[in-house]
């Protein structure tokens, strides 16, 4: 039996993305971001890449809002509404057209994961006058005043729609669908406030309050931004959860990503994720792929969204969430190195740095690790921004990409830049050396020869290796890393291969690349430069494909 090629996933944007979607009444641009996807995508599936992680392509509450700030879900750049009929990343029929191309790529196409925002809605079409309160923003909830009349903007018509008959849904949102907002036209204040049906005391008061089954940081963590969404409505629960299945049927996307996941009703949300897969199995024949944004340090908090929200009897590969503890141990270790600290170490990168509920998740649960570097919440200046230095991302990269377990996902970012804004400089790609970025070459690794059995060397602080065994029809491979000085070689004794074959480092420059001669053991003394990574595979195996050449000019091609 065949074994099957890995999988990787990419994340196809980041936070300041340049996208020119099309004009008013025209269908395409030149320059649209959808546009751009479905012409790099077979360079991207040529380096491995599986799926691609597109940005939220609904509506938002303005033409270049990047779809966290989500107006109406129903409207994928189809629909007139908010001062465009496109969303930034490109029209519905763009859209299509990568959905085609994505079906083309590779041996058996390149799957597409929708971001899904369903946390909350904002940029209201007009006034909806309703009941709230004020609450604690440390604990949402402590009620700090007396029950009020606000004037929110929750009066959700879709005009853009409605002109088609309200094509797709009927619903149209009003205050009773929400359970929080953060302004009051009225009094023009800022605030969280809690939605309720009367001006009763909490003990006796009939009306709502925040959803129970979610995040309890804050007290409860129903509420995030905006206005929040209240899943206990049943209008609310039919009309999304028929959106997901819409998205699978009539769009082609394969499956999601879900913002803000701990925030909104877990009890929904398995049932949400039930139905996805339904959708799917008649689709595609097998389930769709979901993804939860747990982004805690805490291992606890990630396992305990993931238990609640797996449907029960379905088995673990139901549900994934992005491994935030390995992620904050990568950035602990950039910054050791950068302040010369000698608790850097690379050996605690799964275990996390002695407390077992900052373990990673992927030692825990690898078959529902999420595994990155980088995203765009965590790029420069964004709401999670978490250092790490560039050079070192090598090595990271290294770690989630050719080891065994876990399901890794390169950031955009770190392949093609990011551009900036007026308060961020625009950073080049990641993981480069004097002459070129290893990026590519570590994500080509990952297709070719990272496979098999896995047998770890982690015996020192700044020097970790591990082997990949191989199987029958696919070959593995050596890696060794370091956080040593950058002008200090280590070496590693490790067991790979058969007595007499040569090894060689794939990251080198060709014409100086470190060979290594299996002994009469079946053992190879491997060598690394500090602050680099070396990945060593059999001379006649594929060798000829690095470095790998890409044109990492995205915006030319």
């Amino acid at each position: 039996q065949q074994t099957p090629e890995n999988e990787l996933s990419f994340q196809a944007f980041e936070w300041h993305t340049r996208s020119e979607p099309p004009k008013p009444h025209e269908t395409h641009s030149g320059n649209s971001h959808w546009g751009r996807l479905a012409r790099i995508l077979p360079s991207l599936a040529e380096l491995g890449v599986t799926s691609l992680w597109l940005p939220p392509g609904c509506k938002a509450n303005n033409p270049q809002g990047n779809g966290y700030d989500c107006y109406d879900l129903w409207d994928l750049g189809e629909f007139d509404q908010k001062w465009t009929r496109s969303t930034k990343w490109g029209s519905r029929e763009e859209l299509r057209d990568l959905v085609e191309t994505a079906k083309q790529c590779g041996n058996r196409g390149v799957e597409l994961i929708w971001d899904a925002v369903l946390n909350h809605k904002t940029a209201g079409d007009a006034i909806d006058e309703t009941w709230a309160v004020e609450v604690d923003h440390q604990d949402r909830r402590i009620e700090i005043c007396d029950p009020k009349k606000v004037q929110a903007w929750l009066k959700y018509d879709f005009p853009g729609r409605e002109r088609e008959g309200m094509k797709y849904s009927p619903l149209k949102w009003r205050a009773e669908h929400f359970s929080g907002t953060d302004w009051d036209q009225r009094s023009q204040k800022n605030a969280i406030y809690n939605i309720i049906k009367a001006q009763y005391a909490p003990a006796t008061r009939p009306g709502k309050g925040w959803m129970e089954d979610v995040d309890k940081t804050f007290g409860n963590y129903d509420y995030l931004l905006f206005s929040n969404i209240y899943y206990a409505h049943p209008e609310v629960r039919q009309d999304v959860l028929r959106w997901g299945q819409w998205m699978i049927e009539e769009t082609g996307v394969n499956g999601f990503r879900l913002d803000a996941a701990q925030h909104f009703s877990w009890s929904f949300t398995r049932e949400w994720i039930s139905n996805v897969h339904q959708a799917s199995r008649r689709k595609y024949g097998k389930d769709a792929f979901i993804l939860g944004e747990v982004l805690s340090g805490e291992v606890g908090r990630i396992l305990r969204w993931l238990d609640f929200v797996t449907p029960a009897g379905c088995g673990h590969s139901q549900a994934w969430a992005f491994d935030a503890p390995l992620f904050y141990s990568f950035s602990r270790i950039s910054e050791d190195v950068r302040k010369g600290s000698k608790n850097a170490d690379l050996r605690t990168l799964l275990s996390g740095p002695g407390d077992p509920d900052k373990a990673s998740l992927v030692s825990i649960r690898p078959c529902q690790a999420f595994t990155f570097v980088t995203n765009h919440d965590t790029q420069t200046n964004q709401s999670s921004y978490t250092p790490m230095d560039q050079g070192l991302k090598s090595l990271f990269y290294a770690f989630i990409l050719l080891r065994r377990e876990g399901r890794p996902c390169v950031f955009w970012g770190d392949l093609y830049g990011t551009l900036g804004d007026k308060k961020t400089r625009p950073e080049g790609p990641a993981c480069r050396t004097s002459t070129r970025c290893l990026l590519p070459s570590l994500m080509i690794a990952r297709k070719i020869c990272a496979y098999g059995e896995q047998r770890d060397y982690f015996d020192s602080m700044s020097c970790i290796g591990w082997t990949r065994s191989g199987t029958h029809d696919r070959p593995g491979c050596v890696v060794i890393m370091s956080i040593g000085k950058p002008d200090k070689w280590t070496i590693k004794r490790m067991t790979a291969g058969r007595p007499g074959e040569r090894w060689v480092d794939v990251l080198s420059e060709r014409e100086a690349r470190p060979e290594v001669v299996i002994d009469e053991k079946g053992e190879g003394i491997f060598a690394v430069k500090g602050r680099t990574v070396s990945v060593y595979v059999r001379g006649d195996c594929e060798a000829g494909k690095f470095p790998v050449l890409f044109n990492h000019d995205v915006y030319s091609q």
